[in-house]
């Protein structure tokens, strides 16, 4: 599949790893790819701020969202994921909830995709095809980023006030209009 990547898109892809790492994550998620997009100057950057998502919110949003402790189904167990944040960095420090014990501190090497990005980059080759496009550029990556309502993208996008139906309506006028 990646050899149908552009170039543009590759680099989505590793910046999104490079953002991942500088978030001391340990895995690459749809929310590193839909960081990537939003910061690095990318063209679909001014999309993105136009439908009311920031680089500096996404990624306090990212680091607030607990390195895959999920607040939603945390709340649902009755369980405040700030309150316990809170509590335990009292007692051992800032960011100990950021890492698995042995994993402290910035990746080096391979960071994997989780489960959920792999379907996004999965997605983006079905919108590719949908749009009778053959190549899969950088706005087919960001529809299948924000294509499920059940990836952390998506979340992160909606919390910030983002109509996310919009905004891939608009990614697809972009890409239409391109391949024209």
């Amino acid at each position: 599949m990646f050899e149908r990547f552009t170039e543009d898109a590759r680099r989505v892809v590793v910046l999104a790893q490079e953002d991942a790492r500088m978030l001391n994550d340990h895995h690459i998620g749809t929310e590193h790819l839909l960081l990537a997009f939003c910061t690095h100057g990318h063209a679909l950057s001014g999309t993105l701020r136009a439908h009311g998502l920031e680089a500096s919110d996404l990624r306090a949003r990212i680091a607030r969202h607990g390195g895959g402790l999920d607040p939603e189904a945390l709340r649902t167990l009755g369980i405040d994921l700030d309150a316990v944040r809170e509590a335990t960095e009292e007692a051992f420090g800032e960011g100990a909830l950021d890492a698995p014990p042995g994993r402290r501190g910035r990746p080096t090497g391979h960071i994997p995709f989780t489960p959920k990005a792999k379907k996004a980059l999965e997605l983006s080759l079905r919108h590719a095809v949908r749009l009778k496009q053959k190549q899969i550029r950088s706005g087919h990556i960001l529809l299948g980023v924000l294509h499920d309502e059940d990836f952390l993208a998506v979340r992160l996008a909606t919390e910030a006030g983002v109509d996310v139906p919009g905004l891939r309506a608009d990614i697809t006028r972009l890409l239409t209009a391109e391949a024209a």
